[in-house]
């Protein structure tokens, strides 16, 4: 008969979770400083727009964008990404009506919050009077598809988020292909990055997005999310924009509505996998997530002890409001 020993210390060498060379660990933002070599950041979603992915339009209206940011920070986001423009395909917005969509948001929110800011946008005069109104970070989905951008994040000193994407803005690529879409990946952020540091982008103030679902299919983005340690080994903050995405449905069937429990999934994968900054749309239930994976890897403290902690075991009664 077999007798089961426990694993050796070699065996279990490798830790369960991927820590990430980080370039600078530590990045500040406004009045907050983040520490991602401890810290996983969670950034809410809030769009302007009329036909948004996910809530349809529900915070196109100025109050209701100001009150959801708002509510945002409240549950537990430590960033804000204000949009203006869809990234799906469709008409060209002029860099005029988008900006008079973000940047009253942008005033208001900064005026009632020290959460972190930040507008996604490919355009550079939207960029700049974003960064004027009180933006952090400028989020370009379209991996520096206009340098001028760059050259605007540089001169103002906000961060830049640069992420993978083939297509032009707002046009279709159909049918994507890769050889290998990780090492693909990596490299278009490589050289994206190379980029916006020469045209003068401090290379503490780069944030990296391998743009889950963005001209990808499902396999890509399942591949994607298993292999993101080879992301987050490039050195710089990693972002993994998970939520409720179409890889999410594709795969386990499921309409956007439905899809919270498998973004809370992958959430906690890319996490381990080395991601830095998770953009969510349920924030309170994201931030959960978030707090307990935080816990168990030893950055958090609990936020109370008593079970077990004394002679007698009293049974956990629920907090009232």
């Amino acid at each position: 008969m077999t007798t089961l020993q426990p694993a050796s210390a070699a065996t279990l060498s490798a830790a369960p979770f991927y820590t990430p060379p980080l370039l600078h660990p530590v990045h500040r933002f406004g009045a907050r400083t983040l520490d991602f070599s401890r810290q996983v950041a969670l950034m809410a979603i809030v769009n302007r727009t009329p036909d948004s992915f996910y809530d349809g339009g529900a915070t196109f209206a100025l109050d209701a964008a100001v009150a959801a940011s708002l509510t945002a920070a409240d549950d537990g986001a430590d960033w804000v990404d204000i949009g203006g423009v869809p990234f799906a395909p469709g008409p060209a917005l002029s860099a005029k009506e988008e900006g008079d969509r973000v940047v009253p948001v942008i005033e208001a929110v900064s005026a009632a919050s020290d959460v972190i800011i930040s507008v996604d946008t490919f355009l550079p005069e939207v960029a700049a009077r974003s960064i004027a109104a009180g933006a952090h970070v400028i989020n370009d989905t379209t991996g520096l598809a206009n340098p001028e951008l760059a050259a605007v994040v540089a001169g103002s000193g906000a961060h830049l988020i640069i992420t993978h994407s083939l297509a032009k803005p707002r046009t279709a690529y159909p049918n994507p292909s890769y050889a290998d879409v990780v090492s693909e990946v990596s490299a278009f952020l490589l050289e994206k990055v190379e980029l916006a540091m020469s045209l003068g982008v401090a290379e503490e103030r780069i944030i990296i997005d391998p743009g889950h679902d963005l001209n990808k299919n499902t396999l890509h983005t399942l591949e994607i999310t298993r292999r993101f340690n080879e992301i987050a080994a490039l050195g710089f903050p990693a972002l993994a924009a998970v939520s409720n995405k179409d890889f999410i449905g594709e795969t386990l069937n499921q309409d956007k509505a439905d899809r919270l429990e498998g973004s809370l999934a992958t959430a906690v994968i890319s996490i381990l996998g080395g991601a830095r900054i998770l953009r969510m749309h349920n924030v309170a239930s994201a931030a959960s997530a978030i707090h307990m994976t935080e816990s168990v890897l030893g950055w958090r403290e609990p936020a109370y002890l008593k079970h077990n902690m004394g002679d007698a075991n009293e049974p956990a009664r629920p907090q009232m409001p």
